[in-house]
This record gives structure tokens, C-alpha cells and sequence, in this order.
């Protein structure tokens, strides 16, 4: 009689976990994301400038209001915001449209212009000049509003 041996491949052992390269790639591209999140985060710089050119950019548009209406427009600025009115019927009223009534400022921005009016007549030229002056945290922007309705940022 013979004897048979049966013979079965061999497979090669189960493999449990992952090997370093796969971890140390794993954690590259958890690193990589994590880095690209934190500089896509707004700061304070990035968060102030854009408050100041929402105002200012408002500003002209309320300056460019009073030459097409041919009416007088002003702009109001506060600590606590900042809204725009039209001269009617003998008296300020509220400009309507969206952007023109009253915008408060961010919690953490800061305003030193006290209580102030400026006036754009309908040649689009300005009672007087005006220096808004934003701030947050270490940073600081000036937005300006001059005689001759130009409205600049700048440096604070």
C-alpha cells in the first residue's frame, strides 16, 4: 500500500496591523491638512481688513447713491456701528436697501471716531474729512474719507 501525502500550499501569514511606512504616510497627510486648516483660518488682520473694506467699499456706495439720486446721503459712524441716511422731506431718513441700514461692529473691533456724520452732496463731494479708525487685537486700519469723496484705507 502506499501512503499518500497531501500536500497544501502554503500561504503566507495574515498580516495584523499596518507597517511603519503606512503610519508615517498617514500622519504626513493628517500633518499636511492640518497645516493647510490653520493658515486658512481667519486672523485678526484678515478679519479687521475685511470689516474696514465692507465699510468703506458701503461708503462709496452710498457716495455713488447721492450722485445718481442727486439727493444728499450720509454716512453715520458710531462705536457701536454705522448706518446710512438720506436727506428727505426735510430730514434724515434711512437709506433703504440692503447694506444701508445699521451694521454693528465685530465684538472684538474697536472704533475711535466717537459719534460722527459725514455729508455727500450730489456732486458726490463731502461735508468735511473724516479718519475712521478700526482696530483689533495689535492691529489697526484707518479708513479716510476725504473732501473730495474719496474713501482710502490705510495703515493705522
Amino acid at each position: 500500500m502506499r501512503d499518500f501525502v497531501i500536500i497544501r500550499p502554503v500561504r503566507p501569514p495574515a498580516r495584523n496591523g499596518f507597517s511603519l511606512v503606512e503610519m508615517m504616510v498617514v500622519l504626513m497627510v493628517i500633518g499636511l491638512l492640518a497645516a493647510a486648516a490653520v493658515l486658512t483660518l481667519p486672523g485678526d488682520e484678515r478679519k479687521l481688513r475685511d470689516e474696514a473694506e465692507r465699510f468703506a467699499a458701503r461708503t462709496l456706495a452710498a457716495r455713488d447713491e447721492a450722485i445718481v439720486g442727486a439727493r444728499p446721503i450720509s454716512v453715520v459712524v458710531s462705536e457701536q456701528g454705522y448706518y446710512f441716511e438720506r436727506r428727505s422731506e426735510g430730514a434724515w431718513q434711512p437709506l433703504p436697501g440692503r447694506g444701508f441700514d445699521l451694521t454693528p461692529w465685530d465684538n472684538a473691533t474697536t472704533v475711535s471716531a466717537g459719534r460722527q456724520r459725514v455729508v455727500f452732496d450730489s456732486l458726490g463731494l463731502a461735508s468735511g474729512d473724516a479718519a475712521v479708525r478700526l482696530g483689533r487685537g495689535d492691529q489697526a486700519l484707518v479708513v479716510q474719507i476725504r473732501r473730495d469723496g474719496k474713501v482710502t484705507l490705510d495703515a493705522g
